[in-house]
């Protein structure tokens, strides 16, 4: 993966920086959705600072409602997403006129989406009394989740996006994801702590606050969408009908990922829930170590969607050798990153626990803190193989081998994570750290599953578009 390959006869030297699947290409695409995805994790730690500067119930609250609405939205988000792949391939294959009709199926399952999460609003307090958490922590949950409800249809914003970020143009995509960090942490700011004439709304400000910016990104990437120029080559405005056949297809192929992403993140909330039958100062410590984490998690995430656009492009032209060479470039600039943040959890998590010590009181904090380095140590071990995991499973799903990431993925969270969590934080009493340890197992195993699946090269023969421009006849899927 890493030979230097020579060119032109005279001895011309191409480095792997700037050949096509290499290095160089990878960056340009995944840059600004690393910034991007960075971004959502800067908005996500400043609003969790702020909840801890506010009072540490907020901040046990925030996470479990958080992570259940995501719960619910995961599906939505993962099937509304895989739009990028339809727009990847398709305009790697020069089928531009069916880029517009392909995000428009992904904005109607967007807005159904919607429905069904303000639907979920007049149950949120059964839900949370089922959890069982203290009840001053539960009350704020219940209002956090409600609100995050009412910003459901804004989903549709994930297939708006995919426009741009499946053609490449991800630095569009970067700066309205920076326009929206900017807004929410502003408003963050000013509905929690009640500035310049808001109302002091603690954990409901901050809802708020990430509701308004939701709406707020959506607006603005469908407007830029149905610019004059996209209109044309694109067809965003005329392709604004529904298709049967299309969203039925972005179904088939969209389906099975939002599955994946809703059981991985149940998983997940689950085992936050677990962890918070330990005492509050678990949940405290996990929460805050997940948002650390979140540093080295949801940047790659840009990578895995880098890595999606480009197998899904050079598929798409028929030339998986460079889908292959690419998926290898960004496996080794994503471990690069993984590795770095890996030593900086281990030898100064301090420096990464400060934000949070700042204006917290001492005397209640120095318990979650001490456990929550602990913790790090953890996600220093698994972050590596999570680089595995993000890369091959992005570059498989980038090719439309969606139904083996669902039901590998399910597999290892609930066999791996879920039901040894269960069991050591309820049945056996096995404590925080044996429940972590399962953790850090699944992710490890996760990583070789899938680069043994890449490796496997099913994937080379897949598509997810006619295998011919629908002007020219039936269509015809090749799976």
């Amino acid at each position: 993966m890493a030979e230097i390959v020579r060119v032109g006869g005279g001895g011309a030297v191409v480095s792997l920086w700037r050949r096509e699947g290499g290095y160089g290409e990878v960056l340009k695409i995944a840059v600004p959705l690393i910034l991007s995805t960075g971004s959502w994790s800067i908005q996500h730690f400043v609003d969790r600072m702020f909840l801890t500067w506010y009072s540490r119930d907020a901040l046990a609250a925030a996470s479990p409602a958080g992570m259940l609405y995501f719960t619910f939205a995961s599906f939505f988000i993962g099937t509304a997403s895989y739009v990028n792949t339809f727009v990847a391939q398709y305009s790697g294959a020069g089928h531009s006129r069916r880029v517009g009709p392909a995000v428009w199926q992904g904005i109607y399952f967007g807005l159904i989406a919607g429905l069904f999460l303000l639907g979920l609003i007049p149950v949120a307090d059964r839900l949370f009394a089922w959890v069982g958490h203290a009840p001053a922590v539960r009350s704020l949950e219940t209002a956090y989740f409600k609100i995050l409800c009412i910003g459901g249809p804004t989903i549709a914003g994930a297939a708006l996006s995919a426009f741009f970020s499946g053609r490449g143009e991800t630095l569009t995509v970067m700066w309205v994801n920076f326009a929206a960090m900017a807004l929410n942490i502003v408003l963050d700011y000013a509905w929690i702590f009640g500035k310049w004439g808001f109302p002091q709304g603690g954990i409901r400000g901050a809802a708020w606050a990430t509701v308004v910016a939701h709406f707020f990104s959506t607006a603005l990437f469908l407007v830029l969408m149905l610019r004059a120029e996209f209109r044309k080559i694109f067809n965003t405005l005329g392709g604004w009908r529904p298709e049967g056949d299309l969203f039925r297809r972005l179904l088939r192929f969209g389906v099975p990922t939002g599955v994946q992403f809703m059981l991985e993140i149940l998983g997940f909330s689950l085992f936050i829930v677990l962890v918070g039958r330990l005492g509050t100062v678990a949940l405290a410590a996990t929460s805050i170590t997940f948002n650390i984490n979140s540093l080295a998690f949801l940047p790659m995430l840009g990578m895995g969607m880098a890595v999606s656009t480009l197998v899904g492009r050079y598929l798409g032209q028929d030339r998986a050798d460079l889908a292959e060479r690419s998926t290898w470039s960004a496996f080794h600039l994503c471990m690069a990153y993984m590795w770095t943040m890996a030593v900086g959890y281990v030898a100064l998590p301090e420096l990464f626990m400060r934000p949070f010590t700042s204006y917290a009181d001492p005397k209640t904090f120095m318990p979650v803190q001490q456990m929550g380095i602990v913790l790090l140590r953890f996600v220093a071990v698994y972050s590596v193989f999570d680089a595995m995991y993000i890369v091959f499973a992005g570059s498989i799903k980038g090719a439309g081998d969606t139904r083996f990431v669902m039901w590998a993925s399910t597999l290892l969270t609930w066999g791996l994570m879920v039901v040894p969590a269960y069991l050591a934080c309820v049945v056996y009493e096995w404590g925080l750290y044996v429940a972590w340890g399962f953790m850090a197992a699944y992710i490890f195993l996760s990583g070789f599953v899938f680069l043994a699946r890449f490796r496997g090269g099913k994937w080379k023969s897949m598509r997810v578009i006619e295998t011919r421009s629908v002007t020219e006849g039936p269509d015809t899927e090749t799976v």
